[in-house]
């Protein structure tokens, strides 16, 4: 080994009552970070007894590009790092981190740091007295705004704001994530002199793409693309992903997430920023995202109770209760503003034949199924449960022929007499504007088809 001699730095992480270890890093001719060994490390730091010394740090540390860059930094450009870190979701323990730069001895190729590392169970609130003033006037004032009695949206952006401003970087956002409901939310959006919208390019991105970030986020606190070295990192793990990212010009990323309960229901995103700066970015965004974590809970506890008071949890469109409040919105609406609208009663014949000869089970899943194509026929228009084996629609955004091509659509779909069958009964207003009346006209179509279904299928149960 040339620079420095193996007893040295032996004696370096002995000394240490934390564990430690020195750690090896290489310079590659482009001038970018190369492989990184643990050269000497402590009893304290292997835990286990194993011997790691002269293995990759990734043999006893997940690989993180964040982590290799402090490393590098300490090696290279004698700059210090010390931070407090939300690794629980990781390891079950806050960390705190030490890294230390070692002199090389005008060794060419490789440098040298020290890393130290202590775990908390606990948040202790006085580690973040090791931050810069600057971040922690950020911090509170951020925690301060959170308090405002303000609402939830209106919070979140002039938070999301202040984060892009501090972090001069061109864009931030905030969004949610309901596992359960397959679904995110830009909560909200701030990019430098309003060039694009946020919600615009993600109305785009199906959610598979949001949900491939959880895997990029398990082995560290945060995901951050530096370079192209980085993106084809990631494209490797999430390619749809970084297609998007390449699609809009994006060249440095951050992304947090908000942890709650051990899960993921959020994430704070951040794009080209200084790269120079990453330091300083990391530690706002991590401490910022512990603060938001708790806001981002509370609304996704009230969002879901609002969800379950109109949902229907066995097709997942809206209940009866949720109808009759949207009914009359619509009603009084379509009164004011004669706007053309469409309606539809959908009978599912074949419930009761399926409950009673092959169980409710089965049951529960034919109304599953059929949820599921009503979702994917009216996907923009409002769908209600109205009774055990009665469907809803109400469309105030297709004309009459894309409703009718909708209905079409939703025989070819549900006309399986042995699973799902629709009877539909349907009408369009143009002129009128009366929901009410046109609802009693499509209600009265349906009960006729769904004579004819019986009549022609004698053996099914009315």
């Amino acid at each position: 080994m040339s620079g420095i001699d193996y007893e040295t730095l032996k004696t370096i992480v002995n000394l240490c009552n934390m564990p430690s270890a020195v750690f090896s890093v290489e310079k590659k001719e482009d001038g970018t970070c190369g492989q990184i060994i643990m050269l000497a490390t402590n009893n304290k730091f292997s835990m286990t007894g194993e011997n790691v010394e002269g293995q990759s740090y990734d043999a006893k540390i997940p690989s993180d590009p964040n982590f290799e860059e402090i490393l590098f930094k300490a090696a290279w450009n004698n700059e210090h790092y010390h931070a407090y870190v939300d690794t629980t979701r990781l390891y079950g323990y806050w960390t705190e981190d030490i890294v230390i730069p070692i002199s090389n001895n005008g060794d060419s190729k490789v440098g040298y740091c020290q890393f130290i590392y202590s775990l908390y169970k606990e948040l202790d609130s006085g580690k973040y007295s090791i931050i810069s003033p600057d971040i922690a006037s950020f911090v509170i004032r951020t925690c301060i705004n959170l308090r405002k009695d303000e609402d939830f949206y209106a919070t979140m952006a002039t938070v999301t704001k202040d984060i892009r401003e501090f972090t001069d970087s061109f864009a931030a956002s905030i969004m949610t994530v309901s596992k359960d409901l397959f679904r995110f939310e830009i909560v909200s959006e701030s990019v430098r002199n309003n060039l694009k919208s946020l919600h615009e390019l993600f109305a785009d991105i199906p959610y598979e793409v949001v949900e491939s970030w959880e895997d990029l986020v398990s082995g560290t606190d945060c995901v951050i693309i530096r370079n192209e070295d980085d993106m084809k990192a990631i494209e490797k793990r999430a390619p749809e992903w970084v297609k998007t990212l390449r699609d809009n010009d994006v060249r440095t990323l951050c992304l947090a997430p908000f942890i709650h309960q051990n899960m993921i229901i959020g994430y704070l995103y951040i794009t080209n920023f200084d790269i120079v700066k990453l330091s300083r970015i990391k530690d706002t965004i991590e401490m910022v995202s512990f603060f938001l974590s708790s806001e981002v809970a509370h609304h996704i506890f009230v969002e879901k109770l609002k969800t379950l008071s109109s949902l229907d949890i066995r097709t997942g469109v809206m209940n009866r209760n949720a109808m009759n409040s949207k009914v009359d919105e619509l009603a009084m609406e379509l009164r004011i503003n004669h706007t053309p609208f469409s309606v539809a009663f959908c009978n599912l014949n074949t419930l009761r034949t399926v409950n009673i000869q092959q169980g409710h089970d089965a049951g529960n899943n034919l109304l599953n199924d059929a949820g599921k194509i009503l979702r994917d026929v009216f996907k923009d228009d409002f769908i209600f449960r109205s009774s055990g084996d009665e469907f809803a629609i109400i469309s105030t955004n297709s004309n009459e022929k894309s409703f009718d091509e909708k209905i079409k659509m939703l025989k070819e779909k549900a006309h399986d007499p042995d699973w799902v069958y629709f009877t539909v009964g349907y009408y369009t207003d143009m002129t009128e504007g009366n929901l009410h009346t046109a609802m009693r006209f499509a209600n009265e179509y349906e009960q006729e088809f769904k004579e004819d279904f019986y009549y022609n299928h004698p053996d099914m149960v009315k």
